[in-house]
């Protein structure tokens, strides 16, 4: 029996997604968990797998197509049973939907098998490695991506390498000529620009807009002695290859994970006038990214080893950066951090991701002066805010779960026990 597939929901307030690229066509054997297209989301390109093993049959939506979720994408099959086309198929297909659908795959896969005349023609758009936001500004701006170098993984055109083209358009080459004209004349005021916000933006802008007007935050700062950690963390480094390092932020990762079993009320979200505590423990890890950010999410945290959990941690950003992420690395997250140490941030707070009850923001770990038995030395200190939904939990909930963080990130040993 053939099977449809439909297109994800992925995240609570998705309502539609984009169909980027079939990976497979009509015809072609697709295996289940293999990936069959990729979606552009909000958030970012996802790749979509297939739930059902098989021949491909119909494609019902063509690329570029914007589908509400859960409408049929895509119907699986044998390659010699009968294909009906759903009800809610936006396929466009000439003729009426009461037509035999299985002389239209028919012919699909006939005319594929035809081999079609040579031209010489310019590459497609299509073919271009690019990233989707890439190509909409390359058509917003008419430029030829075929012209551009990209500067992203495995050659891949990101929006820097857009603006550099736009910025020698705009300029031309830097000649002798340029240069001293720079130095004679006072260069002229630079004009007011508009620029388009992209889906991702949007996306961070109403949702953030959504969570700072509609929840009521509360803030908590601590300060921990980090000594402990960062020593056991420079052993440990000491021993393993290069790509299995830790960082100080897969031992926040763990410690948070612990101390939200201790805590379960700020592992939950917030559903009418109950509120959901989650079983699991999933840690969302905010990641930069191109025009934005996006969380990816450490399932099970507080059942892992540092070591698992900095693996996956390091993979998932690796995916995401790179424009391939996958549904299950950017959803479900019960808590999440937002560490921001590598920009030398002393302190901040951040906005509570929607629909969690609490978010770390972490700040630097730095070697600062510090007064211990009355004596004044150097020592490791790192300051973290939690902000908490106040319709949730309250001031005193969240002091004792900084108080308890500590216990784990001041006696790291506990983290690997």
């Amino acid at each position: 029996m053939a099977d449809t597939i439909t297109m994800p929901k992925l995240g609570f307030d998705m309502a539609e997604g984009t169909l980027v690229r079939w990976v497979k066509k009509v015809g072609e054997t697709v295996n289940k968990g293999e990936v069959l297209a990729e979606i552009e989301t909000d958030k970012a390109t996802v790749e979509v797998e297939s739930t059902a093993a098989g021949v491909v049959r119909l494609l019902l939506v063509e690329q570029g197509a914007v589908v509400p979720v859960n409408s049929p994408i895509a119907v699986v099959g044998t390659a010699d049973e009968t294909i009906e086309a759903p009800e809610s198929s936006q396929m466009s297909i000439p003729g009426e939907r009461g037509q035999d659908v299985e002389s239209r795959v028919k012919a699909a896969e006939q005319a594929k098998a035809i081999p079609k005349a040579e031209t010489v023609a310019a590459p497609a758009e299509g073919a271009v490695k690019a990233s989707p936001l890439a190509k909409k500004i390359a058509r917003d701006r008419s430029v030829d991506l075929n012209q551009i170098r990209g500067s992203g993984p495995g050659g891949r055109i990101v929006r820097r390498d857009i603006d550099v083209a736009l910025q020698t358009a705009d300029h031309g080459p830097l000649t002798a000529a340029n240069v001293s004209s720079s130095v004679v004349h006072r260069p002229s005021s630079v004009a007011d620009e508009t620029v388009g916000m992209s889906k991702l933006r949007q996306a961070i802008a109403r949702r953030m807009s959504e969570s700072k007007t509609g929840i009521p935050h509360f803030y908590v700062t601590h300060e921990y002695k980090m000594d402990a950690l960062m020593d056991l963390r420079t052993q440990f480094n000491k021993i393993v290859p290069e790509d299995e390092k830790l960082s100080v932020n897969d031992f926040i990762i763990k410690a948070v994970a612990l101390t939200l079993r201790q805590f379960p009320n700020l592992n939950a979200s917030l559903r009418g006038n109950s509120v959901l505590r989650h079983g699991q423990v999933n840690v969302g890890i905010a990641v930069s990214v191109e025009g934005g950010l996006l969380t990816i999410v450490c399932r099970g945290a507080d059942q892992k080893a540092l070591r698992q959990i900095s693996a996956e941690v390091k993979a998932m950003a690796g995916r995401v950066r790179a424009g391939r992420v996958k549904p299950e690395d950017i959803e479900g997250s019960t808590f999440s951090i937002s560490n921001m140490g590598m920009y030398e941030v002393e302190n901040f707070a951040a906005i509570i991701n929607p629909p969690e009850a609490a978010i770390l923001a972490v700040g630097s770990a730095r070697q600062v002066p510090v007064a211990d038995e009355g004596m004044l030395k150097v020592g490791w200190r790192m300051k973290a805010t939690i902000s908490v939904d106040h319709r949730v939990s309250d001031g005193v909930e969240g002091a004792k779960f900084m108080q308890a963080l500590g216990q784990f990130l001041e006696e790291p040993l506990q983290l690997v026990l």
